[in-house]
């Protein structure tokens, strides 16, 4: 008989930086269920996103390459329809691949590969977000402000709390679904929800989990290390230091982030309890990771958009049938998560040649293996003015934009990366087989040129398409004719049909 293919249940988060986790060192944070599920899986303690924005990580996410490879640029980048992702892939496989919440797709195609969408994006699909890299030092006053940390604090209700809600009620709907088919079709479902993104706002209940005075504070509060020009741009743009939040207010937005870090527990445990109950838990591969991180104060500075650890790491939690427990300190990225559920549903089977991925899959280190120890990451974004670069192997990050000073942290020995190593005579090797590296692998001067000419052209397309009308925001499709009870089948049969588990009858 053939060994049956692994279900996949990817649950991910919005900025969620790992080290706001228990699993991860926070001495404070309350996750009971996240906590419970990674005793009972794979850690990795140094996994990063491959980009620190949202749509451009999660283009590298589902596609399995660096940004620059599909013109992942920003935010407002068009994902290409023609870029095969994992929900493709699997889908060739034999798989039925759903997404619950968001994924931050712009441009027309809203499915990329997914069977089915239970959900909208809670973001908007269209080009309005554009970077401009000929005003590199204008203040964005479309994108982050400074308003949701001095505002962050209690609600009863949110626009994310709404959204995030529907997305695991519709994802535990869906779970239950499959069970009621009683099918052997493999599935792969992604949970995706958009907190503890800012604003910084959490209920009642989830605040009042954590003492206000105890909240910690930033470990390098503002002007503890001077910002590279880079960090500056950023600060500026989006008016961090002008003036720079109050004591009160940043334990405020802390203390929120906090709470909604809790919330997130609850909703994994929501569906962890749903993935038992329909009976697909012993055959699934569970994966918890996230987007990016936040710096939440750190220097400073706010959100993510850089490459400090706050900003660029993310969680990585992997669970399954056949896999080990521990922790893995090698870096890893959110890359090597395509190669790892090929390699996972194929059982290490060769792949069509169409599947093309700078990642590795991570089934060796899932397996008491030796994996790679390499993560690389690329940023065109805000803040920036010409393209950058992040290498990290082993025990050492280098950033490299071409236009900014380098920047070399033993991120082991300076977790803070308060010394940069760049100009250290004991460091000039590495440094030069550094840039000799990037110089071999990337034409900078080739990117920025595509890059400036991919904002003015969105630029221009923007507002030609608003006042056309045009939305590529996704529409969920409902077919209510279908749902509960309707005169089309008999009542009871119907009620039959729903009942899960299904009434054995008895033998005739």
């Amino acid at each position: 008989m053939a060994k049956r293919k692994p279900n996949f249940v990817i649950f991910m988060l919005d900025q969620l930086a790992p080290q706001f986790m228990p699993t991860y060192g926070h001495k404070l944070v309350k996750t009971p269920a996240l906590s419970a599920f990674a005793e009972k899986s794979m850690v990795f303690d140094a996994a990063y996103c491959n980009y620190p924005l949202c749509a451009p990580a999660r283009y590298s996410f589902m596609s399995g390459r660096l940004p620059s490879k599909i013109g992942a640029w920003d935010n407002a980048a068009e994902f290409m329809a023609e870029i095969p992702t994992f929900a493709h892939h699997l889908s060739a496989l034999g798989y039925d691949t759903t997404l619950s919440g968001k994924m931050h797709f712009c441009g027309p195609d809203q499915l990329h590969g997914f069977h089915r969408r239970l959900t909208t994006d809670v973001y908007p699909s269209d080009f309005a977000w554009v970077p401009d890299w000929d005003r590199p030092e204008a203040k964005l006053d479309w994108f982050h402000n400074m308003d949701v940390v001095r505002q962050a604090g209690i609600c009863t209700r949110s626009a994310y709390l709404d959204f995030d809600d529907e997305v695991v009620f519709m994802a535990k709907r869906h779970l239950f679904d499959l069970a009621r088919k009683d099918s052997d079709q493999p599935f792969c479902l992604v949970v995706s929800l958009i907190s503890p993104h800012d604003p910084y706002l959490a209920r009642q209940e989830h605040w009042d989990l954590y003492r206000h005075d105890d909240i910690d504070m930033p470990r390098l509060k503002a002007g503890a290390v001077p910002l590279g020009p880079h960090e500056q741009r950023i600060a500026n743009g989006i008016g961090m230091l002008d003036p720079a939040p109050s004591a009160e207010e940043i334990r405020n937005a802390r203390h929120a982030y906090y709470g909604s870090v809790s919330y997130i527990d609850e909703r994994f445990a929501d569906l962890m309890q749903a993935l038992k109950e329909s009976g697909f838990a012993d055959n699934t591969v569970t994966i918890v990771t996230g987007d990016h991180g936040d710096m939440l104060g750190e220097r400073g500075l706010w959100f993510k958009m850089n490459w400090f650890e706050n900003s660029a790491r993310i969680p990585m939690i992997i669970n399954g049938p056949g896999l080990k427990t521990g922790r893995v300190k090698a870096a890893v990225s959110q890359i090597d998560i395509l190669p790892t559920l090929l390699d996972l549903a194929t059982d290490g089977a060769p792949l069509h040649e169409q599947v093309v991925t700078e990642g590795r899959s991570l089934v060796p280190h899932l397996t008491g293996l030796q994996g790679h120890d390499e993560v690389i990451g690329e940023y065109m974004g805000e803040g920036a003015k010409a393209p950058g670069i992040m290498i990290r192997r082993g025990r050492y990050k280098f950033i490299h934009f071409q236009t900014d000073p380098d920047q070399l942290y033993d991120v082991e020995a300076d977790p803070l990366e308060v010394t940069n190593l760049a100009n250290d005579p004991a460091h000039a090797e590495r440094i030069g087989k550094l840039r000799a590296e990037i110089a071999k692998g990337w034409d900078m001067e080739a990117i920025r040129q595509q890059v400036v000419a991919s904002q003015r052209r969105r630029r221009y397309l923007n507002d030609i398409i608003r006042a056309q009308g045009v939305a590529w925001d996704y529409q969920p499709s409902v077919d209510a004719r279908n749902l509960y009870i309707r005169n089309t089948v008999p009542i009871f049969e119907l009620e039959m049909r729903s009942r899960f588990p299904a009434l054995k009858r008895a033998a005739e």
